[in-house]
């Protein structure tokens, strides 16, 4: 198997992922690429939130929820040097050809991109409450 065979193997199926030709390119993408890798990549993507949280000063675990929710968001929105890193993450798991649709309309596949990414933190966010103690 090449690359392209083995990263798409290792992908997890995602059932409520649907597919149709009234979607757009970029919702075509988001489903067949974008979701499984941020789901293959859950694991990796909460510990690197829960690294982040620790090295700003760890006020993220003092929070309300709604507050952690926000502190998420902004984090990925605002803070450059994370959200390039999120950004690797994910597109270090594309193939080639993937990688190949994603330049040709990056700016508007990277908020979708991030928008997955803090959807699914936030759908994890108590496995940060943990971190308090």
């Amino acid at each position: 198997m090449n690359r392209s065979e083995n990263l798409l193997a290792c992908r997890p199926n995602i059932p409520s992922a649907k597919f149709n030709d009234a979607m757009s390119a970029e919702e075509h993408f988001q489903n067949a690429t974008l979701r499984p890798v941020i789901k293959l990549q859950n694991d990796l993507l909460i510990s690197i939130f829960e690294n982040y949280a620790n090295k700003h000063k760890r006020v993220f675990y003092e929070l309300s929820v709604e507050k952690q929710m926000d502190y998420i968001g902004n984090a990925i929105q605002k803070d450059l040097k994370f959200r390039n890193a999120i950004k690797g993450i994910v597109i270090g798991l594309f193939t080639v050809d993937e990688y190949k649709l994603y330049i040709e309309n990056s700016s508007a596949l990277n908020k979708r991109m991030m928008n997955l990414v803090k959807e699914r933190l936030i759908s994890n966010i108590q496995l940060f409450e943990n971190q308090l103690s």
